[in-house]
């Protein structure tokens, strides 16, 4: 078993990299002991677990294609039965794997298991199903490299799998829970989600932190996504740290130890959220256009340079976009964008200007190691003017590759990935 809590000292508190400690977000489907009666098996997500008298307390399941290695690996730890699973929220990383989780009841003859998460758990569920298309479109713009490599994010028919029960127990505010003799409080909270649990365990003065923290910058501002809370967030994470937890286990990245250091990585958290609210809501209240906010409000290198304040997953010119979309709407305060013209029109015009599609691209590949945020521009209304123009296409390809070199955002990366890989496929036709 991994010393994860060392790990993680050697992180933030030596300012050790992935170079000396390894990954700090790993999935090997190995379950460490945190300390006694607790442990988590690295997956993704992570699943935390809990000793009782009347077996296991796990917190989240992976997803649908981890949920069963992750099974296998507790049974190597504990035979007991799973008594209570919780969702700290419905995406699919954390509860895709619970079908494993069931199946293992059923082969050994136990109780079946009680499912716990908060009331709009379910209504996520509801929303993923009729929305299954586009979700599994948008998993594979983001996660497609990782399915490339072997790795599967989520079933390959269906978004949410079948095999995943909503909750039986639900709740709205805050909900005691006594699961053989282990008292655990669950904490509803919004974030990244409207439906996120966090659960205090006072026996072992542990939170279970689900995806309030992973070891990156809040995924606040996923551009593909639904609203994100990041005020909210902020305010969760202030309370987590006002507990005075000794053992902090997020559901990605390693586990924390120490009332201190706990204490201050969430209040960096909340700090850095809280900055781009405030700075963003001044220039929103003083009629400030989307376009000038997202070019003005940043957060400094030195907190970004944080081993879990890197910019790796989602990053802060998104999160001010969904700042901007929970209090403004989607207006951007460009006329023009109010009821615009169709794309493809618009980049006839332009193209005409240019004097055809192809020296818009090739403008666009001139001014690329100047501006590459015009170039792109620039090289999608080539596409969009000539949609079957290979050379427009192949330009097109060129400058979204440098575009996704020059990003540190999975978000960024895979967005703009796509583009370059889909325009490089009718470029070689």
């Amino acid at each position: 078993m991994a010393d994860l809590l060392a790990l993680s000292r050697a992180v933030i508190d030596e300012g050790k990299g992935a170079d000396a400690v390894g990954p700090i977000n790993r999935i090997n489907h190995k379950l460490s002991e945190i300390a006694s009666g607790v442990a988590m098996v690295e997956a993704f997500s992570h699943c935390v677990l809990f000793e009782t008298d009347d077996g296991l307390v796990a917190f989240d399941t992976s997803n649908p294609s981890g949920g069963s290695k992750v099974v296998d690996e507790v049974r190597r730890w504990r035979k007991d039965r799973f008594n209570t699973v919780v969702y700290t929220h419905g995406h699919v990383d954390h509860v895709g794997g619970c079908g494993a989780f069931v199946a293992d009841a059923d082969a050994h003859g136990h109780q079946r298991l009680r499912g716990c998460g908060h009331e709009n758990v379910p209504k996520r569920f509801d929303r993923y199903n009729m929305t299954n298309g586009y979700n599994q479109i948008i998993n594979e713009r983001q996660f497609g490299q990782f399915r490339r490599s072997g790795y599967d994010i989520s079933d390959s028919s269906r978004f949410l799998p079948e095999s995943s029960p909503k909750p039986d127990t639900v709740y709205r505010d805050h909900l005691n829970l006594d699961v053989g003799g282990l008292k655990i409080e669950l904490n509803h909270a919004k974030d990244e989600t409207d439906d996120h649990t966090w659960p205090w365990v006072p026996k072992h003065k542990a939170i279970c932190a689900g995806d309030f923290f992973i070891w990156n910058f809040p995924n606040a501002g996923n551009p593909q996504k639904v609203q994100r809370y990041p005020l909210e967030w902020a305010q969760a994470m202030r309370a987590m740290a006002d507990r005075g937890a000794e053992l902090f286990l997020p559901a990605h990245g390693l586990p924390i130890d120490g009332v201190a250091r706990i204490h201050r990585v969430l209040s960096d958290v909340a700090e850095a959220l809280e900055q781009l609210v405030r700075e963003t809501v001044a220039m929103m209240n003083q009629g400030a256009r989307l376009n000038d906010i997202i070019h003005s409000v940043s957060i400094a290198q030195a907190v970004l340079d944080k081993p879990y304040l890197k910019p790796t997953y989602d990053e802060p010119e998104f999160v001010v976009r969904n700042i901007w979309r929970l209090y403004g709407g989607w207006y951007d305060g460009n006329p023009a964008n109010l009821k615009p013209a169709r794309e493809t029109a618009l980049a006839k015009e332009i193209a005409a200007l240019a004097g055809g599609a192809n020296k818009l691209a090739e403008r666009a590949l001139d001014v690329a190691a100047q501006d590459v945020r015009v170039a792109c521009h620039l090289a999608e209304l080539a596409v969009l003017a000539e949609p079957d123009n290979a050379h427009a296409h192949a330009i097109r390809a060129e400058v979204f590759q440098k575009r996704r070199e020059g990003e540190t955002s999975l978000m960024a990366k895979g967005i703009f990935g796509h583009a370059a890989n889909e325009s490089k496929a009718k470029a070689e036709r």
